[in-house]
């Protein structure tokens, strides 16, 4: 899988660019020629999905591209052994999406600190020892969970931006959870509410997914600031 996806990558970024120079300049006059036509038709179609996500700051030398296909397809006298190409390829792209990881993590974690910086600023706003923020939206009379209870909750999640990555409300079906399996500030948040009450909170990353985000299943990047407004319904068991 690893070798068809850097394959892909580079193959895609060069055909599209050779393609849009060198126009057909014969008609596809038997069937060989046009299985042969469909078939780089095909492969293009396919390898167009993975051209974005090619680093765009890496230009490929085409001219030399072309040399190593056409040595592979024709002779198998190649200048980097099969394997040794895969050895390198994987380094690169390994190296590329390590660069633009750190970047991300740079990003949001100066995004994260100013909007912290901004809101902890507001009036009714307390941060807490540990970072995170609260505001009390609506105050309840009930009882207050500890981190060994299941609670009962209404939760509409987003990130600093407005972008929803998680919501029970849009859902429409509240949500129930062991307080004590969840990201650290919600643990720490959501005792802090009795049953009842309504609460945002600001969740620095540290207390939420770290530096490794959702690591691709989700939303979530590397070092993210969350928001949660959390509306605690009920304890459902002691």
């Amino acid at each position: 899988m690893k070798r068809t996806i850097l394959f892909g990558l580079l193959l895609c970024s060069t055909l599209c660019s050779f393609a849009a120079k060198n126009k057909p300049t014969k008609k596809l006059t038997n069937q060989i020629d046009s299985v042969s036509y469909a078939l780089g038709v095909n492969i293009g179609h396919d390898l167009a999905k993975n051209l974005e996500r090619l680093p765009g700051d890496s230009k490929i030398n085409q001219d030399v591209f072309l040399e190593g296909l056409a040595a592979e397809l024709k002779s198998n006298e190649t200048l980097i052994a099969a394997d040794s190409a895969i050895t390198i390829l994987q380094k690169f792209f390994t190296t590329v999406q390590e660069k633009a990881m750190e970047e991300e993590k740079a990003k949001n974690t100066l995004e994260g600190k100013e909007y912290m910086e901004a809101n902890g600023k507001r009036e009714g706003v307390v941060t807490t020892e540990s970072g995170l923020q609260y505001e009390v939206i609506t105050e309840g009379k009930g009882p207050k969970p500890t981190a060994e209870d299941i609670i009962k909750c209404h939760y509409h999640g987003t990130l600093i931006d407005g972008t929803v990555f998680d919501s029970s409300v849009e859902r429409g079906e509240p949500a129930e959870f062991p307080l004590n399996a969840v990201i650290k500030g919600w643990t720490e948040g959501v005792q802090l509410m009795s049953v009842g009450s309504k609460y945002r909170f600001v969740i620095p990353s540290d207390l939420a997914y770290g530096e490794y985000g959702m690591g691709g299943r989700g939303p979530i990047g590397p070092n993210q600031t969350l928001i949660f407004e959390v509306e605690l319904l009920d304890i459902v068991k002691k």
